[in-house]
């Protein structure tokens, strides 16, 4: 696959996916080349808000921790996203702006419940939750390969990473990467209730992303009701009329009535 193949499809990636993917790629790229050095990426309070380097807040969320963990990750996570923002079925198809303020938010809960265990990289957690909410919205039945090995259903893949963690780095990678599942079932509870498709949960009235971001990605949409019919205010009670016609009738509000021919 040449490089303008691997640009085309880049770009058939809807936008969150898109960001998501390109910044993790340009973060940990830029210091596995040596380019940047990790000193300047990570996460410490006092060099975020009290140095003011407010980069470091988002910098620390797409750092993996090397070549061979980078690339399995980052393609495992630009498809969760993918899934849960593209298709004619996904949660937030045509709501991209729904996605991005939503992981706006559940990124600062992320690092409020990771400040306890002073790691400077957020991008283990930020990709559990992820996988909690891809795997709590899919389909029932969906499935997914571990590896290619081993097909498993969906809904145990953020278990299946927890477990990978304790094999890989013992309790304490368990404890760093559990703040994104208590954030991903926090998320799909509070917004979704259960499923995709249910009722809603508590916040759910509230979860939209504000009018400036839909503006922003071009998604403020006419009204319409759930037959696909204009809604109540749209293409009623509004008559267009030629330039000329408009004229005449300001300077003759009464005019004659032709005969019928």
């Amino acid at each position: 696959m040449s490089g303008r193949d691997v640009l085309t499809e880049f770009r058939k990636l809807p936008p969150v996916t898109r960001t998501l993917l390109a910044s993790t790629a340009i973060v940990t790229l830029s210091c596995i080349a040596q380019i940047t050095s990790r000193y300047w990426v990570v996460y410490t309070y006092g060099l975020a808000f009290q140095k003011l380097q407010i980069w470091r807040l988002y910098t620390s969320f797409f750092l993996a921790r090397g070549y061979a963990v980078f690339v399995p990750t980052d393609l495992r996570a630009s498809r969760m996203m993918d899934q849960l923002e593209s298709g004619p079925h996904g949660p937030y198809a045509r709501r991209s702006a729904d996605l991005a303020w939503q992981l706006f938010v559940a990124n600062i809960l992320i690092l409020i419940l990771s400040t306890p265990v002073g790691r400077g990289s957020f991008f283990h957690p930020f990709l559990l939750c992820i996988a909690y909410m891809s795997s709590a919205l899919a389909p029932p039945g969906a499935q997914t390969s571990l590896f290619g090995l081993v097909t498993l259903p969906l809904i145990y893949l953020p278990y299946v990473m927890l477990g990978t963690d304790l094999l890989t780095g013992g309790p304490d990678a368990v404890v760093v990467a559990l703040p994104g599942a208590v954030v991903g079932h926090m998320w799909w509870w509070s917004v979704w209730g259960s499923a995709a498709g249910g009722a809603g949960g508590v916040l759910e009235p509230w979860s939209g992303a504000p009018m400036w971001m839909k503006k922003y990605m071009g998604e403020v949409y006419p009204l319409r009701r759930a037959d696909g019919a204009p809604g109540a205010n749209i293409g009623r009670g509004v008559t267009i009329v030629p330039p000329g016609v408009a004229r005449n009738l300001l300077l003759n509000p009464y005019p004659e009535v032709l005969p019928r021919t």
